[in-house]
């Protein structure tokens, strides 16, 4: 009889054991409690940074996502940013050589399945918006797991503006692609509450699709709509598209951060939806937008680089004062990616609108593994430290944690004499050279708590400089 009582005890250990190891509790990437101005992914406080292809891993079938990831990963970048494939590009769009984004003809995949009738605009047949393409959510889930597999976050873009009637030509929403008899509208009208033909609650239906597949990685944080600036994008529909998210997970054991693209360049949050907590930009260099909105105690990113040609400095120099400015995430847009090149190889026209290379991202995992030698999440931007620069003014960011820990960046002159305000004490300090990584020069200085003066080896363009007090 005693054996029977443990009958049930066992049958729950097991349930258990099962449960847990078979079905384990997920924490998706999340804002860390500590500081929200940056994430906590596996425990671990996070900064995203990496120079990623243009948007099309998914919806193009050409490209090879688990050879583009083994580049990402090779070079310890921990991000990606992919589009849903409610939009698409034609060739040649933005000049944009060998767009990831603008699949060829027959290679285009998104959540709606073809129907049977032919005649979409960039062949094969029409879509049908009331049937799923499963096939395009077994290779979403395989990219997903993939990019989890090698911790790369995917930033998953659902929505994005018509910029020309060229793109809104291409999507399964418009009327001419879908058998459904919706979407015969002005690409202007296609993100609105009232004026959309039917599409909002074809578009709320893919939201759920998309987050009921995707609940189980801990790897994906949802952007509501690319450049909602442009194209008729109105601030009440990215607030319904950030309640769908909601409302979607909130029977879900873990819920998964959303992101809102607010400007490019930089402007004021002054209306912030309390359920968006990261807060991109576009171009943001010089990064003033950080301290603008650092109150927000939300996550500030830079996702999207370019125009302004194709120099990797440019772009590792945006990296470097973005993230020692305070911003939390930073993605170069990298145009060395394509279908037929997604080791990140291509040698793209200098007619590009912006850069990126095998040379750009190994620099950028030395900010990278920079920034990820600081205990960061105690750190915050500082504006006081360095009180003047005896040598021809360059640009300066400092991160500190004041007394213990100081992360430097300069850009600009070839040498420098720092004069810093440091707390009497100890300091070790290392110069890093940003294109090898390299240390430079190290030594050990005094600090009286009055002024102190670094001075820099020779460097090209920019250098970095950690600053670490000794304790007693």
């Amino acid at each position: 009889m005693k054996k029977l009582y443990l009958l049930p005890a066992l049958f729950f250990s097991i349930s258990f054991f099962i449960s847990k190891n078979v079905f384990p509790q997920i924490n998706p990437v999340s804002l860390n409690t500590e500081n929200p101005h940056y994430f906590l992914y596996r425990g671990k406080p996070t900064i995203l940074i990496t120079s990623g292809e243009h948007y099309g891993a998914v919806l193009n079938l050409d490209f090879d996502y688990s050879t583009y990831l083994d580049e990402l990963k090779s070079n310890e970048l921990n991000l990606t940013r992919t589009f849903s494939g409610a939009y698409a590009e034609p060739m040649g769009a933005f000049n944009i050589a060998k767009n990831t984004l603008a699949p060829a003809e027959g290679k285009f995949i998104c959540p709606w399945a073809r129907s049977e009738q032919p005649g979409y605009t960039n062949g094969g047949n029409k879509f049908n918006l009331a049937k799923w393409d499963e096939n395009y959510f077994k290779r979403l889930k395989s990219f997903v797991s993939a990019a989890q597999q090698r911790g790369v976050i995917v930033e998953f873009t659902l929505f994005c503006p018509f910029y020309e009637e060229a793109q809104w030509k291409l999507s399964p929403m418009n009327a001419i692609n879908n058998i459904n008899n919706v979407g015969n509208i002005d690409r202007n009208n296609v993100y609105t509450l009232d004026k959309n033909d039917g599409l909002l609650s074809i578009q709320d239906e893919m939201v759920r699709k998309i987050v009921t597949e995707l609940k189980d990685f801990d790897n994906v944080i949802y952007e509501i709509c690319n450049e909602p600036y442009f194209g008729g994008v109105t601030k009440d529909w990215q607030r319904h598209i950030a309640d769908v998210i909601t409302e979607t997970e909130k029977d879900f054991p873990a819920k998964h951060l959303i992101t809102q693209n607010i400007a490019n360049n930089f402007e004021k949050i002054t209306d912030a939806n309390p359920k968006v907590s990261v807060f991109n930009f576009h171009y943001a260099s010089p990064p003033v937008t950080v301290a603008m909105n650092y109150d927000l105690n939300k996550v500030i990113g830079d996702n999207e680089t370019g125009f302004r040609g194709t120099s990797d400095s440019t772009y590792r120099r945006e990296g470097w004062e973005f993230i020692l400015a305070g911003g939390g995430l930073y993605n170069n847009l990298d145009y060395s990616f394509t279908a037929d090149n997604e080791k990140g190889d291509f040698v793209y026209p200098s007619t590009q609108p912006g850069g990126g290379s095998g040379a750009l991202r190994k620099q950028l995992s030395y900010l990278k593994n920079f920034i990820n030698g600081f205990d960061f999440i105690h750190m915050q931007p500082d504006s006081t430290t360095v009180s003047e620069t005896l040598s021809k003014p360059p640009r300066v960011y400092v991160l500190s944690e004041k007394g213990k820990q100081y992360a430097v960046y300069i850009f600009g002159d070839n040498q420098i004499n720092l004069e810093l305000t440091l707390p009497e004490g100890s300091y070790k300090t290392e110069w890093m050279n940003t294109l090898t990584g390299k240390i430079e020069k190290q030594e050990t200085v005094k600090s009286s708590g009055v002024s102190t003066t670094i001075t820099s080896p020779n460097y090209k363009e920019d250098i970095a400089l950690r600053i670490i007090r000794i304790k007693k």
